[in-house]
Order: structure tokens, then sequence, then C-alpha cells
């Protein structure tokens, strides 16, 4: 009988261990696995075009997300929706209501601020490549992972009769060497070339995709959009015609439905969709990353989320949220 209850006692202990060991998650929270010590990290400085997305393995531990503890985020303009998508889910609240959490300052800005600490992880494009050389100088180190692809794309009035554009048009038109509609097989009217402010993700990304080394001409006041809202509105009316030409990022033209009335141009005689941005076949893309300081602690809120994003889980959001993802 004493034997018996011996057993009995140590088969309660043990229950009561593993009870303690395993804490129950609340309904509608989202964990997120903590950060694997075995990974090795990129060396902070790695330049966006050597950036590779590496496999992230979920360790046995889990970690909660709080209000309290998530990362202070900012980015570029397109990733907006994705930042949305990310607190809600892992906060388990609406998007509305994680809508304080969210302050982003464009692509350029967003890298100045975290190299500043005024936030912990980006969610952005590619910066204008001046500011690489910054953190350079700075001494700051980051790392930098691939979340998706996107791509540069060109906007016209769909009323616009030109469907299809190359490279080296598009070259001649923002060096003002083409300034005439009818030089593309369109109507006789001047063309209205607009284009970004300096800090925007997409100027950086026409000088680097399209224009090389090829200065783009001086733009007056009113052929420079102040964000990409406004220039999708110039495009579609300005000067009440049908003659402005423009550039964004696919997901914002598309995804985000701000093209209502614009065409995409092919471009080289590719159409611009998911299929030709995600086979390399469309010739300007560029990636999206996720960016933190290099010396944030493995065990961080900023280190977990950074390294959550490019797990199955992690792509598996975004991909639904329109973005083309790595998988």
């Amino acid at each position: 009988m004493i034997k018996r209850w011996i057993s009995l006692l140590l088969a309660l202990l043990l229950l009561a261990a593993l009870a303690a060991c395993s804490p129950e998650q609340p309904t509608g929270q989202t964990t997120a696995p903590a950060h694997s010590p075995e990974q090795t990290e990129p060396v902070g400085g790695t330049t966006a075009e050597a950036a590779q997305p590496r496999p992230t393995e979920a360790p046995p531990a889990e970690f909660r997300f709080t209000r309290e503890n998530f990362p202070r985020l900012d980015g570029s303009t397109a990733c907006l929706p994705m930042a949305e998508a990310v607190c809600s889910v892992l906060l388990g609240e609406s998007r509305e209501a994680v809508q304080d959490l969210i302050h982003f300052n464009r692509t350029t800005q967003s890298f100045r601020n975290l190299m500043a600490g005024d936030c912990d992880l980006l969610l952005a494009g590619q910066p204008n490549a001046a500011v690489f050389d910054e953190m350079e100088q700075a001494g700051f180190e980051y790392d930098m992972e691939q979340l998706g692809t996107d791509a540069l794309v060109f906007l016209v009035n769909e009323a616009n009769p030109v469907e299809t554009i190359t490279t080296e048009q598009l070259r001649g038109i923002y060096t003002g060497q083409i300034t005439n509609w009818k030089e593309l097989g369109g109507e006789d009217a001047e063309i209205i070339p607009l284009q970004r402010n300096e800090g925007a993700g997409s100027q950086a990304l026409m000088k680097k995709l399209v224009m090389g080394d090829i200065p783009m001409m001086e733009a007056p006041p009113e052929f420079t959009p102040g964000d990409m809202g406004a220039l999708m509105e110039a495009v579609k009316s300005y000067d009440a015609s049908a003659n402005a030409i423009g550039y964004s990022v696919y997901y914002y033209a598309h995804d985000m439905e701000m093209a209502q009335g614009l065409k995409l141009l092919k471009v080289d005689g590719v159409e611009p969709n998911k299929e030709t941005i995600r086979s390399g076949e469309y010739p300007h893309l560029n990636a999206y990353y996720c960016v933190i300081a290099h010396d944030a602690p493995a065990d961080s809120p900023t280190r977990i989320l950074y390294d959550w994003l490019v797990t199955d889980d992690g792509q598996r959001l975004l991909e639904s949220e329109g973005y083309v993802t790595n998988q």
C-alpha cells in the first residue's frame, strides 16, 4: 500500500512539473519562435544586393509579443499593409487597433532613423545609395533579410494609347531626349514626366534600375509629387490630359488599388504581374527587406520578430497580403 501511494505521489509531481514547463497560451495570442543561437548572422554593413534569405528553424522556446515589448517599426510606404498585418496577427488585435504602433517615415529616412536608434526594425525597400555610405562611415552595423520582391512599374492614364515602352525609351524621357508621345506611337502631345523626391524609395529604384550612371533631368516642383498617392493622381489627371507618365512600385500600384484610372505599361515587352516578378522575367525588380541593428540581442523582441518574418508562417502572412514572397 505504501509503495502504491509513493508511486501515485511521484506521478502527480511529474505532471505538475510538465505543466509548469508548458504554460498555456491565451486565446487570440500568436507566438513567434525565439532566435536560434546556432544561426549564423550576416555581418552588419552587408549591401542590399548581397543580402540573401536564410532558413530559420523554430527552437523549442516560444515568445509572446505584447504592446509593451513590440519593436518600434519604420520603413517604406508600400510596406505599411505588411506592418499592419504583422502587428495585428502577432498581437491578436484588429488592424485599426494597431495603427498607433506604425509610424513610417519612407524608405531613406527610415534607414537613418534605425541608425539613430529612433526605431528598432525596418520593413523597407532599398534606400538611396548614399544611405549605405552614411551607415558605413558611422560604423553602424546592420542585419538585412530579404522578405520578398517588388518591381518598379510605369504608369500612364488609361486613355493614353501607348501600351509598351522600352528601358531605353524611359531613359530618353527622363533625360529630356524624348519629349512627345508620337515618338512612342502615341498622340502628338508633350510628355509630362513626373518624378519622386530624393528620399522616396521609388526614386532610388528609378536611378538604380533604369538610369544607372545617366543623370535624370531636373524636374520642376510641380513634376515632383510629395507621395505615391499624389503621384498617382497627377498621372491620372495632370493638366486635365492623359499625357503624364510616372513610376511606383508594383505592390502600391496594383495590390493597394491606387492605379484606378491608370494602366501599367509593359517594359521591354513584359507585363508587370506577380508571375513575371516572381520568375524574374520583368526587367526592373527590387527586394523588400527586414533590417535591424546587428547588435540586437538574440533574445530581444526585435531579433525574434526579425527571425519570424522569414519563417513559413511569416512568409505565408506576407503572401496573403499580396506581396511576392521568397517562397
